[in-house]
């Protein structure tokens, strides 16, 4: 057998899964939930609770006490470890490690009759770690804007963002100086985990690190002027950033008391977008996914290096090679949701009541559904508003008017805010809502092309043990696609409704264009 590990270090768990590249056959999985499983650590959401709802930290030592903690969860359910040729793992983008000089030694002297978490925990300079849910950076980004102005997004892929690394590193420099300098290496979440996989400081990927504001895409180098405006010496803290296909280094011998076998290779860790892209099989340019979450998120390769004119999308590294672009839609199934609520739906009520009473583009009745601060388009003070007819403006439209505006204003706006990146060929859909077979016809028609629906429930887990797969060379990343994200649904464009939604997203267009102005 040629078995593959993936972890995937997300905001509120750790999963792990072993595929199989012989048969194409996922064989084991496990996971570790941090509320739940490690309720010691306080963040029952995954992340410390605090009065300022702008900051959002979670203690790096949560995190490797759950890699003991699914390891050892994965040997008792039986997991064939034993067997694994390769691993590589996703780490939730943005979060940041901050660890003093006895963090290298540590690492190189584990002892195996000790848990991670207690042979670490003098090596932090920062007890806690900024997660991408900490937006309290504004003064910071202000002050990257107007030191390099548009040459940020320009090289990096994106503007200076709250939740992005560079800001909260300069935040963490000026409030805590000393602490700061006995910082004797940055990581991000990602490279932080496969650092003690590997025993030694590990790398940051092209994927991840573009999500720092540092990392020029073009040369794959961090930029010196941007790091040493941030905080003085920085570079000399960052790990060096390398190619995605690149061993980090061997599996530290500690993990023999899992079953696992020392020395194999670990695969440099990405983040979990660019996992998510290879584990939802959109490693190429042409298939786009859309993540149906909480937030609803929208990427795709590109072929060629550019970035959104409007400053909403970022572009990363495409583990596959190129670049990858992606849009986050703060509003997503929080907004469907407040929609079902005030109409007094149940969620098969939601999804039926569009396709029986209402017919598409809603006679013109649509919405900017921004109940939260929305990401694209930047909007700090969210207000709901109204498009179309006078009693739907005024708040007396029907349920299935309210409804399908909901559905369908989404999706107006997934078009409008995709169209830098290109055509797709097809689109990929995931996340709990793309089990609504009304929404998946409605972005089939607003982009006339088929949407796929896939088995994947953890793309980047998935993502991550097929990139271990690609970097050992046992097969391309066709051929693992092939096998592990076959698309199990398909709902073809009703090309009878593309001029009336094309009229609906110029519509869209211009009606957001009137409210909001984008801000980079």
């Amino acid at each position: 057998m040629s078995l593959f590990l993936g972890f995937d270090s997300s905001t509120q768990s750790l999963k792990a899964i072993i595929i199989d590249t012989d048969n194409g056959q996922i064989i084991h999985t496990s996971d570790v939930n941090f509320g739940k499983d490690l309720p010691g650590y306080n963040c029952p959401n995954g992340f410390l609770e605090n009065s300022d709802p702008l900051i959002a930290h979670t203690p790096p030592l949560l995190w490797a006490a759950a890699l003991d903690l699914v390891l050892a969860k994965m040997q008792n359910e039986g997991a064939p470890l034993d067997k694994v040729c390769g691993i590589s793992g996703s780490g939730q983008q943005h979060g940041s490690v901050y660890l003093n000089s006895s963090f290298q030694p540590s690492l190189a002297e584990l002892n195996s009759d000790l848990p991670l978490a207690q042979q670490l925990k003098g090596c932090f300079s920062r007890a806690t770690s900024p997660i991408w849910m900490d937006r309290s950076t504004a003064v910071e980004c202000a002050e990257l804007s107007e030191a390099f102005g548009d040459e940020i997004h320009d090289r990096t892929g994106s503007p200076p963002i709250e939740r992005f690394t560079g800001p909260q590193i300069r935040k963490f420099y000026k409030e805590s100086p000393e602490e700061y300098r006995d910082t004797s290496v940055i990581h991000l979440v990602s490279s932080f985990m496969c650092s003690l996989l590997i025993g030694s400081n590990a790398p940051i990927d092209y994927g991840d690190g573009a999500g720092l504001n540092f990392l020029d895409l073009k040369t794959g180098q961090w930029i010196p002027e941007f790091t040493e405006f941030t905080a003085p010496a920085l570079l000399k803290k960052l790990p060096p950033a390398v190619p995605s296909n690149k061993a980090a280094g061997q599996l530290a011998d500690y993990f023999e008391k899992y079953g696992l076998s020392s020395g194999i290779p670990v695969i440099v860790w990405s983040g979990d977008n660019p996992n998510s892209l290879i584990g939802c099989g959109a490693f190429e340019p042409g298939t786009a996914v859309i993540s149906l979450g909480t937030s609803d998120t929208m990427f795709a390769a590109i072929k060629d290096y550019k970035t959104d004119p409007d400053g909403c999308g970022h572009v990363f590294g495409n583990p596959a090679g190129g670049f990858m672009s992606l849009s986050c839609f703060t509003n997503g199934s929080l907004a469907r949701e407040r929609v079902k609520e005030q109409c007094n739906l149940s969620w098969d009520e939601f999804d039926c009541i569009v396709p029986q009473k209402t017919p598409p583009a809603n006679n013109g009745n649509m919405m900017l559904p921004y109940f939260v601060p929305e990401s694209t388009p930047l909007v700090l003070n969210p207000e709901v508003k109204y498009h179309g007819s006078e009693p739907f403006c005024a708040g007396q439209g029907t349920a299935a008017e309210m409804t399908r505006a909901i559905m369908e204003s989404q999706v107006y706006s997934f078009k409008v805010h995709s169209e830098w990146q290109g055509k797709f060929d097809k689109i990929r859909i995931t996340g709990g809502a793309s089990n609504s077979p009304t929404i998946n016809t409605i972005i089939a028609d607003v982009f006339q092309c088929p949407v796929e629906k896939f088995a994947v429930s953890n793309s980047a887990g998935l993502g991550a043990a097929i990139r271990a797969a690609q970097a050992c060379g046992t097969k391309s990343f066709a051929e693992l696609s092939q096998m592990f994200t076959a698309a199990t649904q398909v709902t073809l464009p009703n090309k009878a409704n593309d001029k009336v939604y094309q009229k609906a997203v110029e519509t869209f267009r211009q009606f957001e264009t009137e409210q909001y102005t984008s801000q980079s």
